[in-house]
């Protein structure tokens, strides 16, 4: 079956890769793309159902980034940036107002959060902040209606299908469901950011 996504250019040197609702997930694309492009990609980078791939040079041609893409879909590269344990006290402000919406009591909720093993999607909003999948479907929530002017750094959230946690103090819309410590990012570092598309990540009570 040939690759059914959408090349759209972007920019001079860039290439916005839209990626079927049921195909790869971006993230695993993106990692096998890094290996098919090789030198000729200078970054490539997964979103929510897009990959960014902007080119050291001209843009190749359609049919052979479409070739390549296929191939990349057709057996994607494993990506294995590594696994994370965060603890987390599980104090957040929302947590009472999430049980009571999902009917759920609240050490349910915090269950299911624990138990479920996440991969981090892509990354975005805020420097170090990672859209984690593989949340429990049971407390699935929109985001607030009017979002908060600040979230505490360290806020473990979630919204719809992500959990996530800020990397620091910014504005924010999703229900916080506790607090950790860890440093998500540090410009001094290297890499700067803990977390990486494709980790996997799991949560334990601090």
């Amino acid at each position: 079956m040939s690759w059914s996504g959408t090349l759209r250019r972007c920019g001079v040197r860039s290439i916005l890769i839209e990626t079927p609702a049921h195909g790869v997930p971006p993230f695993l694309l993106a990692h096998g793309l890094r290996y098919a492009l090789d030198d000729s990609a200078e970054d490539v980078v997964p979103g929510d159902r897009t990959v960014l791939v902007t080119f050291r040079h001209a843009v190749p041609a359609a049919s052979h980034l479409r070739e390549v893409i296929e191939r990349a879909a057709a057996a994607p590269a494993s990506a294995s940036p590594g696994t994370l344990t965060i603890a987390v006290q599980y104090d957040g402000a929302d947590l009472d107002a999430i049980a009571a919406t999902v009917g759920l009591a609240k050490e349910q909720v915090v269950q299911r959060h624990i138990e479920a093993v996440y991969t981090v999607a892509f990354m975005g909003f805020a420097p170090g902040f990672g859209y984690l999948t593989g949340l429990d479907p049971g407390p699935y929530l929109p985001r607030l209606p009017e979002p908060r002017v600040r979230v505490p750094a360290g806020s473990v959230a979630i919204a719809g299908p992500y959990t996530a946690i800020y990397p620091g103090q910014y504005p924010g819309g999703w229900h916080i469901l506790g607090t950790t410590g860890v440093e998500l990012f540090n410009a001094r570092s290297d890499p700067p950011a803990l977390l990486a598309a494709g980790m996997t990540v799991r949560f334990r009570r601090a």
